[in-house]
């Protein structure tokens, strides 16, 4: 092993430290001339730019991305003009796209269906499991009345402890019980809320046990092995749905619109029985979800976690859209858990997340959750009306010729030249490269 590179106290560093000793031990460039890069994407303000390195830690720069606005959503009969945060190309206008498709049509509906999100208290425990269940009623309301100074905010706001529940868990794991905590919290995450009630049930936990006469002295031996919340939120789900008559939904791409609707519900369908469908599929709803989660300075990667453990749910990896034809009737929707915030943590300190609320019109949890399903569900539907019409390349390789044009330098000229060009061609970057050679040898020819 090569230790060379070995450095303490890398975190004491000033920012301009820590670059000077990357490029000495990693870039292999000159510390100055290195600076200089990494300062392009410091923020011109000082006191901004503290805050974003507040974020974080060992921060050194800026990672910037694109920051989209994707229109004419209407939701319950509200418009909305609506952040997104992604570096993908089409997504943001996928979403457009599908969001004006379904205007002229009624727009979406959606409904938060709970609010409910989960911490547990993973324990061991060797005495009598009769014993520890018939003192559990007793243990749940001193556990409840044991943590008030830390829930008296969260009750006075209509959140707090919803349920306490005892689970053995001997049968899979030896010794091992749980305690599993529901929670409402109201407009923030909770996290940090959350945890601190946990770990206050912990510590009960082992005082109240070890001092209950109703357990032998070997029986009071309690170990807390860990006290966290959990990122599945099954009982934290909002649904957002379109329908409209089949005939309603006109000529899609060029094909009639029974022939588009039944292709579509298949597709769908195929995605429910199929995981390596599923995934795919799934991946482009978080495409939508994701970004809006981002805009607003929530936690994509919990979110993430939780709806794919939502879409494992029935014991085998599946879609978490849903579509029929019924009666006539066109019908697609999706339900989702997601637990989101829209007090304190990153949504009330990054400025652009604080302008994205602003855009969606300060919304509470219970909108910010419907605002975003009903992006997902926007973004699957565009996904799927591509695939079972066009297909997926003829639209997204549009929108990735300009990432291509400028990783090759190209002119806005020659841009506007290639996108002129491709228009009825297969885009690659192949293609591209070879048709950017063609245009500036002849530029240079004359």
């Amino acid at each position: 092993m090569n230790e060379d590179k070995k450095i303490a106290g890398f975190s004491k560093l000033s920012k301009t430290e820590k670059i000077h000793w990357l490029a000495q031990n990693f870039l292999y460039n000159n510390p100055i001339q290195v600076a200089k890069e990494f300062a392009t994407f410091w923020h011109d303000n000082i006191e901004e730019q503290k805050l974003f390195d507040g974020f974080s830690e060992n921060t050194i720069t800026n990672f910037y991305l694109p920051f989209g606005i994707a229109p004419n959503f209407k939701i319950n009969n509200k418009m909305y003009a609506i952040p997104m945060v992604t570096e993908e190309s089409s997504v943001v206008a996928a979403a457009s796209n599908a969001a004006k498709f379904w205007l002229d049509r009624g727009g979406f509906t959606s409904t938060v269906l709970n609010t409910i999100k989960i911490g547990q208290v993973h324990f061991n425990y060797k005495g009598s499991t009769e014993k520890l269940k018939s003192y559990f009623p007793e243990l749940k309301e001193a556990l409840i009345l044991g943590s008030k100074d830390i829930t008296a905010n969260m009750e006075k706001r209509g959140g707090g402890i919803v349920d306490i529940e005892l689970l053995d868990m001997t049968s899979k794991l030896e010794n091992y019980f749980q305690l599993r905590c529901s929670f409402q919290t109201c407009d923030s995450m909770g996290a940090n809320f959350i945890n601190s009630v946990l770990e206050r049930f912990g510590q009960l936990l082992i005082e109240l046990i070890s001092s209950n006469d109703l357990f032998t002295y070997q029986e009071k031996e309690v170990k807390v092995i860990m006290c966290i919340l959990s990122n599945y939120t099954p009982d934290c789900v909002v649904r957002s749905m379109v329908s409209c008559p089949v005939k309603d939904l006109g000529v899609v791409d060029g094909m009639p619109a029974e022939e588009f609707a039944e292709k579509f519900v298949q597709a769908v369908k195929i995605a429910i029985i199929d995981p390596y469908r599923a995934t795919t599929h799934n991946k482009g709803i978080m495409n939508g979800i994701d970004s809006v989660i981002i805009a607003t300075g929530n936690d994509f990667r919990a979110v993430e976690s939780c709806a794919h453990t939502y879409a494992s749910r029935s014991g085998s990896y599946s879609s978490l859209t849903d579509a029929s034809i019924e009666n006539g009737i066109f019908k697609f929707w999706i339900e989702i858990p997601l637990a989101l915030g829209t007090v304190g943590g990153l949504t009330a300190l990054h400025p652009l997340a604080k302008k994205s609320m602003e855009l969606l019109g300060t919304p509470n949890a219970s909108e910010l959750m419907m605002i975003t399903a009903t992006v997902g569900l926007a973004q699957n539907f565009g996904a799927v009306k591509a695939l079972t019409t066009s297909g997926i390349q003829q639209g997204h390789m549009k929108m990735h010729l300009s990432n291509i044009m400028m990783s090759l330098q190209a002119t806005e000229e020659e841009l506007s030249k290639a996108k002129e060009y491709f228009k009825d061609k297969v885009i690659s970057f192949n293609a591209a490269r070879e048709f950017l050679v063609s245009i500036r040898n002849r530029a240079y020819s004359h």
